[in-house]
């Protein structure tokens, strides 16, 4: 594809071409020749930023720092960034930029929720960009961080190079629903076992009850509120069962409390808001990955943002579900980061 603003240097015929149809073939998704992650490595520099309302925002600066600029946002929300999500990006062509959204991983004040809005992110990146004096950049985010890619992409479609949205949420109505209702169609136990920490005349509104109980005051009552939440989003993740260890993890109160806040309050966005601000940055390049099996944020979701967004390009792993570490879903990442290296800063 023809570049008309010059974003591209000389991309490979296949790199930008229009929207290809989903694929099932299994062919980069978890074998011996498939693109894995980079290489461990560590920042070269790092900083706090302050933020409105009282907040602080954490980041760090990876890679090249005469890099192509790249900005992961991670996922939750409420999650935080994590050493992992530098590894996704070849360190030689990438300046890769990570921070903790507000309230987020190392953000103060931790699991804030006081003016912790989707406006209110949107107007902290661009206050990081702005710090770092980055004109332009990657946008890469999964899960929620596809949420706030979209969103940021339609208020700044200026400040995007590409995006690279994995685990498409859109925060519709039956998005919701499907987290909290319908999800024990797959895994009953797992949906018994996150219910059963409600007592059972609160249960007609789950999100309600756990939201009392993760802004108790009171921190037996809050973390265990995020733990019982913590375990069923991760057992739902993957298409295989989590390793054990994962699930004795300390309770994330950060991302269960956020988590819980912003899908009270609709993540602070319409209904439908987000798929009709696409054609906002219709002609920025876009990868859509989305596995077969994601059992938190169902196909149907990446299946409609390629459908109003056909000029991106809709990667479906057959042999994955949520998790950006598995392997169909972290090669396709990896490839898409990889074609982009010759995107123009």
């Amino acid at each position: 594809m023809n570049a008309p603003n010059s974003l591209l240097r000389d991309i490979p015929d296949d790199a930008g071409s229009p929207a290809f149809s989903p694929t099932d073939a299994p062919a980069a998704a978890g074998n011996a020749d498939a693109p894995d992650l980079y290489p461990p490595i560590e920042p070269y520099a790092a900083g706090v930023l302050p933020l409105s309302d009282g907040y602080t925002m954490p980041y760090e600066l990876c890679g090249n720092p005469d890099g192509l600029p790249a900005v992961v946002f991670h996922g939750g929300p409420g999650a935080g960034c994590t050493a992992t999500h530098r590894r996704y990006f070849d360190p030689r062509a990438y300046k890769i930029v990570l921070f903790d959204q507000r309230g987020a991983g190392r953000s103060t004040p931790y699991a804030g929720i006081a003016h912790n809005t989707t406006p209110k992110l949107v107007e902290d990146i661009e206050r990081l960009r702005a710090h770092l004096g980055i004109e332009r950049w990657v946008v890469f985010g999964g899960s929620w961080g596809s949420t706030l890619g979209l969103a940021y992409a339609a208020a700044h479609p200026q400040a995007c190079l590409a995006l690279i949205l994995r685990g498409i949420w859109l925060c519709r109505p039956e998005d919701e629903t499907w987290w909290f209702d319908g999800i024990r169609t797959f895994f009953p136990e797992y949906w018994n076992d996150f219910a059963a920490h409600i007592p059972e005349a609160e249960r007609g509104d789950l999100l309600g009850a756990y939201l009392r109980r993760l802004t108790d005051p009171d921190p037996d009552v809050h973390l265990a509120a995020a733990k019982a939440w913590d375990v069923y989003e991760t057992r739902c993740s993957t298409l295989l069962p989590p390793d054990p260890s994962e699930l004795a993890e300390p309770p994330r109160l950060s991302m269960a409390r956020i988590e819980a806040h912003y899908m009270r309050h609709a993540v602070f966005m319409g209904a439908g808001e987000l798929l009709a601000s696409v054609p906002r940055f219709r002609h920025v390049p876009g990868v859509i990955v989305h596995g077969r099996y994601d059992m938190l944020c169902p196909v149907d979701a990446a299946i409609a943002l390629a459908q109003a967004w056909p000029e991106a390009q809709l990667q479906i792993a057959p042999d994955a579900g949520h998790s950006a570490l598995e392997p169909g879903i972290r090669s396709r990442l990896v490839a898409a980061t990889d074609r982009f290296r010759v995107l123009v800063g």
